[in-house]
């Protein structure tokens, strides 16, 4: 598991380390991918400001509510679908 570092200040500002890539946002949720988890960011008039993959940063702001840690799905190869 490859570390990262959250820092929030006032709930209103976040900065995310180790970040491989965004899915999805808006300005409810932004669904962050870590190394071997992903992170839900929740709030209010979110929106990002730095999102920088090369060196995994990621700078988001508006009323952060929630972060929540998600398992990813482990990612099967076509083939082995059918091998069973």
């Amino acid at each position: 598991m490859e570390n990262h570092v959250i820092e929030l200040e006032n709930k209103s500002r976040l900065m995310v380390s180790a970040v491989t890539a965004v899915d999805a946002f808006d300005e409810e949720t932004i669904l962050a991918d870590l190394a071997d988890e992903g992170l839900v960011i929740s709030g209010k008039n979110l929106h990002i400001e730095v999102l920088d993959l090369e060196e995994g940063k990621l700078v988001a702001t508006g009323e952060i509510e929630a972060l929540t840690y998600t398992k990813k799905k482990a990612k099967t190869k076509l083939f082995d679908r059918f091998r069973k």
